[in-house]
């Protein structure tokens, strides 16, 4: 099983998306395990204040560095017999996302994500409180929550279990275009068929048909 943690202001912001479809059944199976956290119950700021101005000047809000390690320090501590865990940063300098990185992550027992919102996150949690920083591409959303969800749901899918088939995964089948009925439709008044080679029965041809299109 892996555990997820994520480290967030809006703790509900992604419950609708982990309690459907393959999320949820292996959730429910003890696959995985995510688990959200109130950043500013780690806080000792009456008001629950996470945030405050910037070392020389500019706009916006930084994320303080003492929530986010305690958080961080909390999480580790309910679950001590993880042995094998990494901290994330989600972050626009991080290292690029992708299958590869996927993998990798696959390994580990427990990921905890830090979510950053605002001006961005005090530089001390990126130097000494994660273990490293992810990116998921080179363009700016207002929080780390929805790139958060999408490495879960790509490390979760490598989960044995997880999938129906081991052959769902589109890294082992590639990414070649796919048909179903009718064989034949009309759209924008012209005739479109499904190609010949899919409905011949071959399947070496089918197959040789699908990597060439990969």
């Amino acid at each position: 099983m892996i555990k997820f943690d994520v480290i967030t202001i809006f703790p509900h912001i992604l419950d609708s998306y982990f309690q459907e479809s393959l999320l949820k059944k292996a959730q429910d199976k003890g696959l995985i395990k995510v688990q959200a956290h109130d950043l500013r119950n780690f806080t000792d700021d009456k008001h629950r204040k996470v945030d405050d101005t910037p070392y020389g000047g500019g706009p916006g809000m930084v994320i303080k560095m003492e929530p986010v390690m305690k958080a961080v320090e909390s999480i580790k501590h309910q679950a001590p017999g993880i042995k094998k865990r990494r901290v994330i940063l989600l972050s626009l300098r991080g290292k690029k996302f992708d299958q590869k990185e996927a993998h990798r992550l696959a390994k580990y027992g427990q990921l905890i994500f830090i979510c950053g919102r605002y001006e961005g996150v005090d530089e001390r949690v990126a130097q000494y409180i994660a273990d490293e920083e992810i990116s998921l591409g080179d363009f700016v959303l207002s929080g780390g929550e929805l790139p958060t969800a999408t490495i879960i749901e790509a490390v979760s899918r490598l989960v044995p279990g997880v999938l129906g088939k081991r052959e769902s995964l589109e890294e082992l089948k590639g990414s070649y275009p796919v048909y179903t009925k009718p064989e034949i439709g009309k759209i924008g008044g012209k005739i479109r068929r499904v190609p010949k080679v899919l409905l011949s029965g071959d399947h070496k041809e089918i197959e040789k048909w699908r990597v060439s299109h990969s």
